[in-house]
């Protein structure tokens, strides 16, 4: 069912990349949002909110800057500024939802 929380695009503010994902099922039956280009989720844990998570590493590599995890909506990630961490870099990111499935 296509609704306003269908898709959303992050977009690195250093250079204006932008990342799309999509709303669907995961493995564990949970809804979580999928990389269009990668098999990367971001999904909502209760202690954590919504974030991106790599299993390889059990580590957090992306959440909302500013939005405790007890504010956020259980149904879909919060817009506004986002951070991720890979390795020794960092990046700032602006999570917005999209109008249409297309992008």
């Amino acid at each position: 069912m296509a609704n306003a929380y269908s898709c959303f695009e992050l977009a690195r503010l250093s250079d204006d990349l932008v990342y799309i994902f999509d709303r669907l099922e995961m493995s564990d039956s949970n809804i979580g949002y999928k990389r269009r280009d990668l098999d990367l989720w971001i999904s909502y844990q209760d202690q954590l909110g919504w974030i991106a998570y790599d299993p390889e590493s059990q580590s957090v590599t992306g959440r909302p800057w500013d939005i405790l995890p007890q504010q956020q909506s259980k149904t879909h990630p919060p817009e506004g500024i986002w951070v991720s961490r890979k390795g020794v870099k960092s990046y700032v990111y602006s999570l917005k939802y999209m109008t249409s499935l297309n992008g």
